[in-house]
């Protein structure tokens, strides 16, 4: 038989996923070895689909292409969040806002992005990961606009709701999409990936403050009252840009496709935008996609209910102490750090945008670059404690200090610089660890989106009150921030579960 003939008749025998021809029939030559070692993988359920992309991931341009459109997602969320953190006094004024009703400004995204994580993480695994990619960034650049334009408080409330949907739906579909064309382990892997999202978080909200600085320091003196309009309208553009781009590189995940029982086109997108050699095996060779080897199909409400079976219970539990622990303190600080340096500080706004811009563009995209380099080695749960625990001591410091004068205003922005370093490279990257590695496939988005909700549903309350708890305590409000890492460190403590490269596809 020729070499020819050899790796002919090799495409057609059944291969295990993972192995070669040349793995099943002894070559005559090195031609035929060759030849053999050439041959596709063959795919005939949607566990080989799982196999696959849990050992390579994926490769190529367009998978960079999109994890950078996946990260430009969480871009335009950080940037929608903190836009508003610095011109909420200037619209104060502008509208002539209560307490109450400025509190109710800065949490209306929150409550949209309640329902959107909701309604998005079930959408997700229910009609897949691109369609709901390529919807979210209209809500983006509507709301962006509409809120540049807003002529009372209650039109910015309403824009900035309609904000929130966006930022909720996209959570879940951006990170399904980075941990699902990611591999199990080793350099890029999924953890890494899903953590990328804190960095890209610190730095838009960076560049949200560097954009502020440019416009504040161009900006004519009288016009300052309009500097927040177009900050948020700013935007806009970014969104509209990410929303043309992914229409040329974006695909659907494998693995969801997988999960549906197309394991052709789960196939097609894996050569196309994986860039691995896969091929799917003939007809009477494939399982029924409704074999029992094949899971379960996702995008069920009985899903979220699931989320609290044995299984999943304590993975979903601690994933809730993370999430709302780390966002509690983060709403109190790193989103509240305008007010902070300004009025428990008594510093200049000048001051307060510089100190705002190098807090979050420095120590926080350096703590989650920092965060997504060490995770293989020391897995998601010791780096969580650790970043809760710089947490707890970075503010029992800010409280001690109190108002600081002098040399101390170093030492309490340090602090602050200190909280925000640990929150990005720690609970604040792994929050989505925890959220997105703890379920398989058809449980993600509802998990990733389950969690979110309960999230945002914390936030509405923490941006509420931290401005009237530090308006009546004064820098003794950091003592009350401080109980929120305490509490995170003690359940991740207590609770073993680490996702750090788990396989949790296929768990018996």
């Amino acid at each position: 038989m020729t070499s020819t003939e050899s790796a002919d008749d090799s495409a057609q025998t059944p291969l295990a996923v993972g192995q070669t021809a040349s793995a099943q029939t002894p070559p005559a030559s090195a031609a035929t070895a060759a030849d053999s070692a050439r041959s596709p993988r063959l795919v005939r359920t949607a566990a080989d689909i799982h196999n696959v992309l849990a050992e390579f991931g994926s490769q190529g341009t367009k998978t960079t292409a999109v994890i950078i459109l996946a990260l430009g997602g969480i871009f335009m969320d950080a940037y929608d969040f903190s836009s508003l953190a610095f011109g909420i006094t200037a619209i104060q004024d502008q509208f002539g806002l209560s307490g109450f009703m400025t509190g109710l400004v800065n949490a209306s995204i929150m409550v949209g992005a309640v329902i959107g994580a909701l309604f998005g993480g079930y959408l997700v695994d229910r009609f897949g990961r691109y369609r709901l990619f390529m919807a979210d960034m209209v809500f983006f650049v509507v709301a962006a606009l509409g809120c540049a334009v807003a002529p009372n408080e209650w039109f910015l409330i309403a824009f900035r709701f309609v904000m929130g949907i966006g930022v909720g739906l996209d959570l879940p579909v951006a990170m399904a999409f980075l941990a699902e064309f990611s591999k199990l382990k080793g350099k890029g892997n999924r953890s890494q990936r899903v953590n990328a999202w804190s960095p890209a978080w610190y730095f838009a909200t960076g560049v949200g403050y560097l954009v502020v600085l440019i416009i504040f320091v161009t900006l004519p003196y009288d016009q300052h009252a309009i500097l927040w309009r177009i900050v948020v309208g700013f935007g806009a553009v970014p969104a509209l840009i990410v929303l043309l781009v992914r229409r040329r590189y974006l695909a659907e995940s494998p693995e969801w496709l997988a999960n549906q029982g197309d394991l052709r086109a789960a196939v097609d997108v894996m050569r196309s935008h994986h860039n691995l050699d896969v091929e799917l095996a003939p007809v009477d060779e494939q399982d029924s996609p409704a074999s029992s080897a094949d899971p379960v199909k996702g995008g069920r409400w009985s899903g979220f209910a699931e989320l609290f079976t044995p299984r999943y219970r304590v993975r979903t539990i601690v994933a809730l102490c993370v999430s709302v622990f780390s966002t509690f303190g983060y709403n109190a600080v790193a989103y509240g750090t305008p007010l902070i340096i300004t009025t428990l500080f008594h510093q200049t706004p000048l001051i307060t945008i510089v100190s705002s811009l190098i807090i979050n563009l420095g120590f926080g995209t350096i703590g989650g670059l920092l965060g997504m380099s060490i995770v293989n080695r020391f897995g998601t749960r010791r780096i969580t404690l650790v970043g809760f625990m710089i947490q707890a001591l970075s503010l029992g410091l800010l409280a001690i200090v109190g108002i600081p004068n002098g040399a101390l205003v170093i030492v309490s922005v340090a602090m602050l610089s200190a909280f925000v370093f640990a929150q990005a490279g720690g609970p604040g990257a792994n929050l989505m660890n925890y959220a997105t590695l703890s379920y398989p496939t058809r449980l993600r988005g509802i998990g990733i989106g389950f969690n979110q909700s309960v999230l945002r549903a914390f936030s509405i309350v923490s941006l509420i009150m931290f401005p009237i708890l530090a308006g009546s305590l004064g820098t003794g409000v950091f003592w009350i921030v401080a109980c929120a890492p305490l509490a995170g460190a003690i359940a991740v403590g207590v609770v073993k579960w680490d996702p750090t490269a788990k396989d949790v596809e296929h768990e018996g």
